[in-house]
């Protein structure tokens, strides 16, 4: 039984793997080919494309990119013509996914999408590709599921993954050992991004706010396995800061964090780490994005005095703001510091948060079987019928 994966991100091609080894324990003869990174191609994936090839970030890159990623794309066309899959599953990466979803459908081959697009903020035009394309939407957050049922999608909210996974289980002392901290002293964590890009807008500002907050905290550094750690180091300009590989591990035992707005909000909330979020694009992005973004009615996000809507995915499922977003010109170091402050004290300001916090998480985590597994159990039941249908056009069977 062939199934087709399609992935181009990291977070991705860690959940594809993920589906493709529970689709293996509960159906060994399950197949798996098409788009995905290195856990998949671990997981036995027959890598039609690398995910690294085709996920360049930004316009002027994808423009300069365009042959090469169109060539792979036809890649993936042909291979789906060829290899003609029981079902798809698409997860995330929507630039790619939602046009491959046209080719399956052509094909008449059940589309499972994992992850959706952030439709409900932006780019509301292509739902009718969703609505036309998709045969099950399972989303991670909450309020997405009512979104696409209103509109005439099959969706299941399934959970988030990341509020799956159980908490690090290293102890504050062996981390402090492994990276020469002081167990004793409060810690900050500092997490301004996964691409260089993200880094260089973010993390200057991070730096003056340690230096505002000063030498009674040590400060944590999670670099991401898509970045080099010189070049990290070699944005520090002086500044003490411990570099580590653990970013869960980092959120757990640190007092607070500073967090660009991200998938890493969501793992400060489910760990329960008090933050603050941040982030800063270019004036012209910024601009463009307040006219585009507008949130629909299954998600009540009250702008602030400024007219800014939310963007922490956090204060999103919450329905109101739990975490303070510091953006564009109020992201400055002095800001951050001022508003972190109360945060790392025991404060009432801290604790209202922990509850917030606790009460997102819950939100994250349905009563049913995980997020995994669920999406398994949707593949599954197409992988059955289609098992089915060959029985049936079998010689002698009617």
């Amino acid at each position: 039984m062939k199934v087709f994966l399609s992935a181009g991100e990291a977070s991705g091609d860690h959940y594809g793997a993920m589906i493709l080894r529970e689709l293996q324990r509960r159906l060994p003869a399950v197949q798996g080919f098409g788009l995905g990174g290195l856990e998949m191609a671990e997981a036995g994936m027959e890598r039609v494309v690398r995910a690294e090839d085709v996920a360049v970030m930004g316009i002027t890159e994808v423009i300069r990119h365009m042959p090469h990623i169109y060539g792979e794309y036809r890649r993936l066309v042909r291979a789906l013509q060829q290899q003609r899959p029981a079902v798809a599953v698409l997860i995330d990466f929507p630039d790619v996914n939602l046009r491959l979803a046209r080719k399956l459908k052509a094909l008449q081959v059940p589309v499972v999408y994992f992850v959706s697009p952030q439709l409900w903020a932006w780019k509301r035009g292509r739902l009718r590709w969703v609505q036309e394309r998709v045969d099950r939407m399972m989303v991670i957050f909450p309020f997405e599921e009512e979104f696409y049922r209103a509109r005439g999608v099959r969706a299941e909210f399934v959970g988030h993954p990341l509020a799956e996974l159980p908490l690090p289980t290293s102890s504050r002392e062996e981390f402090a050992q492994r990276y020469g901290l002081d167990a004793d002293r409060p810690w900050v964590a500092l997490l301004p991004g996964s691409r260089r890009k993200e880094v260089l807008a973010n993390l200057p500002e991070m730096l003056t706010a340690a230096q505002a907050l000063g030498p009674g905290y040590q400060y944590l550094l999670p670099v991401a396995s898509t970045l080099p750690s010189e070049f990290v180091a070699g944005l520090l300009g002086g500044v003490v800061v411990t570099l580590v590989d653990d970013a869960r591990a980092a959120l757990h035992h640190a007092r607070g964090s500073v967090v660009a707005s991200g998938t890493a909000t969501v793992q400060a909330a489910v760990i329960g780490n008090p933050f603050v979020v941040v982030y800063r694009v270019s004036r012209l992005t910024y601009q463009a994005a307040r006219r585009l973004v507008r949130y629909p009615a299954e998600i009540p996000a009250p702008a602030d005095e400024d007219g800014n809507l939310p963007i922490a995915m956090v204060n999103l499922i919450a329905g109101r703001r739990v975490v303070p977003e510091l953006l564009q010109e109020r992201f400055t170091g002095a800001q951050v510091a001022a508003t972190l402050l109360p945060l790392l004290q025991d404060s009432p300001a801290r604790r209202q948060m922990l509850a917030d916090l606790a009460e997102v998480r819950a939100r994250l985590q349905p009563a049913e079987s995980n997020p995994i597994e669920r999406v398994c159990d949707t593949v599954e039941g197409f992988l059955r019928a289609a098992e089915r249908v060959a029985v049936r056009k079998q010689p002698g069977n009617v």
